[in-house]
């Protein structure tokens, strides 16, 4: 009885694997929805592999990508106006699938999480 179960619960967690093609999202063009506050917040964005330009309500900035892995990376603002976009933020992809993914942020050192998701163009 306990192989049953144990059968079983592999089976569950191995169906849950969700995809993660992180590196089809390194470079390209972008749109971007979050949540913040309960405001729906949408920007468009290109990057390489080490630069992300975006564009926020007609407000351009400008980031530098440190990739940690595959699937995370560290945003850092390349000329911030004030203290708080002198923060870096760290992005981790939770899962991809065709020309999207959904994603997880925070300011580094930060334990709370925002979320959202990107759509390559």
């Amino acid at each position: 009885m306990k192989k049953i179960i144990l059968l079983f619960a592999l089976t569950l967690v191995s169906c849950y694997n969700q995809e993660r093609k992180c590196t089809d999202f390194k470079t390209g063009k972008f749109t971007s929805e979050t949540t913040f506050d309960g405001k729906k917040l949408t920007s468009s964005f290109e990057r390489n592999d080490s630069i992300q330009i975006e564009n926020y309500n007609q407000v351009i900035d400008t980031f530098t990508i440190r990739w940690i892995n595959d699937c995370e990376y560290i945003l850092e603002n390349v000329k911030p106006k004030n203290r708080a976009e002198k923060k870096a933020i760290h992005v981790k992809i939770l899962n991809t699938k065709e020309l999207k993914y959904n994603f997880e942020y925070s300011f580094v050192g930060d334990a709370k999480k925002q979320f959202g998701s990107v759509t390559k163009l």
